[in-house]
């Protein structure tokens, strides 16, 4: 069962890299046998000897799941790589020692059978499920969990964004072959989920000795439920289906993780990866861009129900996306500069012109902690004259070009993108800017160079969109520490005496309440400093998925967007078989839903 949320942010809206011309490796001949258990049923934790209640009784094994990719990975290794493919491959491999219940999010077996917290909650010890085993059957032991700390605070490593919460634990010790005790040195809310629920465990067997750095694509040693079949730089990444999954007898597994294969196609355009999946080529696609939901996903086979068109609603949390501001260099270090640039971005237009009215307008970094319908925080309203205004008042008038400028230089500054489907947005404020003064240009790049020039800020700005956390942690992004350590998620530079404090406040306090209320004056305070231009986001999953497929009444579970499919998912031959038969004679499906919203089961 893979419930696990992420808490650490990562980049959405990735674009494209190499392009897909030749098929993939067949997946025909690839049939998993799941192997007899030889465990004891006594040995399996109490909590996990019922039924999950977020999966089907149904669910059937077999077949392959086609699922479409943006982007080919710099690094399968999510301790290098924090991308959201790179995410949820690792996350099938490897697995953490505790795992979320997928309804209540209290904390429940995975690789560590039990725990306890210590009176003065300062220690955490975990005893390690002794039916866990690696892919090679070595056990899995309380020395990989500390070696996996090793691995991650070590500095020649780049592993800085996880060092943060991990740096607030002295090294782990070993008990015993199976008990591992984590100690705190300075106290945080988040620390035992970053032992337990964030710290994905490593084969030292495997790694040790090795140059971390350079384990991009090689993972012979695993734990979790998939290992990796094959990946072809640009084209594709095949995991297949553990038969011999160390869990794969638990109660609370089953109904899980069903396909035997799932194939992650990259393609180079998204209008290629859309073409090829209306011939059939990809199994399911969510769609990101609105163009794509309205204009696009229409035509025979969408009337006809053989693919199906869904929004999905349930509880998965929402982060933010807009235009983040380098404030490290001239001219985005002035906040009446960052405020103009925001004043020339018309939302509405963008949001009504370009994306059909799909989204809603966002004024808040963290709208979770907000009660539902309210206005957090005053919208930055497109407003040319208060651009100018401000602009004047940091100092820019126009020279004899009409251009502005400011000590003998002109207002110029590149947009860094990735993302060709972007283009259009940035394309309608450049006008505006022009008509300003402001010379505005788009820098465009691949993925691989953005990311290495984002992790050295090499940018004036760009576009970033962040996963939100049901349990959202302001320190990586904001704490001014990291403003300047390369590598880090606080991409703006932001750096503010009042932020930082309210953030050292947050680090003690245990009570979600209270932690909101303090979050609320974060958000304040970012807002009045204008580090990105906030855009807009949308609540509901958006899905195109060929209909043969059979899902549990809570089609993505509780809190997981479109990769909950990859895990509760499975493929449905009456429904395969309908399809095929119905394509023949040209008749339509039957009806569906076109709106999932999450229902509470009894």
């Amino acid at each position: 069962m893979r419930n696990t949320i992420l808490f650490l942010a990562v980049l959405v809206c990735i674009g494209s890299l190499l392009g897909c011309g030749e098929k993939e490796e067949s997946d025909n001949g690839t049939v998993v046998k799941d192997q007899p258990w030889e465990g004891a049923l006594g040995s399996i934790p109490e909590s996990l000897r019922t039924p999950n209640p977020m999966v089907s009784s149904n669910a059937k094994k077999g077949g392959t799941l086609r699922i479409y990719s943006h982007q080919f990975p710099k690094s399968l290794n999510y301790y290098l790589e924090q991308f959201s493919t790179t995410a949820e491959i690792f996350q099938t491999m490897y697995e953490p020692l505790l795992d979320y219940h997928p309804i209540s999010l209290e904390p429940i077996p995975h690789l560590a059978s039990s725990w306890k917290i210590s009176p003065d909650k300062k220690k955490f010890t975990f005893k390690i499920d002794r039916n866990a085993k690696w892919s090679d059957g070595k056990p899995v032991t309380a020395k990989d969990v500390v070696f996996t700390y090793d691995t991650l605070m070590s500095k020649e490593n780049n592993t800085a964004v996880f060092r943060i919460g991990l740096a607030r634990f002295e090294k782990p010790k070993v008990i015993g072959e199976f008990e591992v005790e984590f100690t705190q040195k300075e106290i945080h809310w988040s620390n035992f989920e970053t032992v337990a629920h964030s710290l994905f465990i490593l084969p030292e067997h495997h790694f040790q000795g090795k140059d971390f750095n350079k384990e991009n694509f090689e993972f012979p040693v695993v734990s979790g439920p998939y290992e990796l079949l094959s990946a072809k730089k640009g084209r594709y990444i095949r995991l297949k289906r553990r038969g011999d999954y160390w869990m794969r007898a638990y109660p609370f597994y089953k109904g899980s993780d069903n396909f035997d294969v799932l194939l992650f196609k990259v393609y180079t355009e998204e209008a290629v990866a859309f073409q090829a999946f209306k011939k059939g080529d990809i199994d399911i696609y969510p769609v990101y861009k609105a163009y794509t939901w309205v204009k696009e996903a229409i035509g025979e086979t969408f009337d006809k129900n053989y693919i199906v068109k869904q929004k999905v609603y349930n509880d998965k949390p929402i982060g933010f996306q807009g235009w983040v501001f380098n404030m490290r260099r001239p001219p985005f270090d002035d906040v009446r500069v960052r405020k103009a640039i925001a004043h020339l971005v018309d939302r509405k237009l963008l949001v009504e012109k370009l994306a059909f009215n799909e989204y809603d307008l966002t004024d808040a970094y963290y709208t979770g902690v907000w009660p539902s319908n309210t206005s957090p925080n005053p919208p930055i309203e497109y407003d040319p004259a208060k651009a100018r205004k401000l602009l004047s008042d940091a100092g820019w008038k126009p020279n004899a070009k009409g251009i502005l400028e400011k000590n003998g230089k002109e207002f110029k500054f590149s947009i860094l993108d990735r993302d060709k489907g972007t283009e259009k947005y940035f394309t309608v404020f450049i006008e505006r800017a022009k008509e300003l003064g402001i010379q505005a240009a788009i820098d465009f790049t691949d993925l691989a160079e953005w990311s290495s020039r984002m992790d050295k800020y090499d940018f004036d700005m760009t576009w970033a969109a962040w996963g939100g956390g049901l349990f959202p942690d302001p320190e990586p992004m904001w704490f001014s520490a990291y403003a300047d350590e390369n590598g880090q998620n606080n991409l703006a530079g932001f750096k503010s005496q009042e932020v930082d404090q309210l953030i050292r406040e947050q680090k003690t306090e245990f009570d979600v309440k209270r932690r909101s209320e303090i979050l609320r004056k974060i958000d304040k305070a970012l807002t009045k400093e204008v580090p990105y231009v906030l855009l807009w986001n949308t609540k509901s999953t958006r899905l195109l998925y060929w209909n043969r497929f059979g899902s549990p009444t809570n089609s993505l579970g509780k809190y997981s967007g479109e990769n909950g499919a990859n895990h509760l998912w499975w493929l449905e031959e009456n429904k395969l078989e309908l399809l095929t038969a119905s394509k023949k004679t040209k008749t339509a499906l039957p009806a569906y839903s076109p709106v999932l919203k999450y229902s509470p089961l009894n």
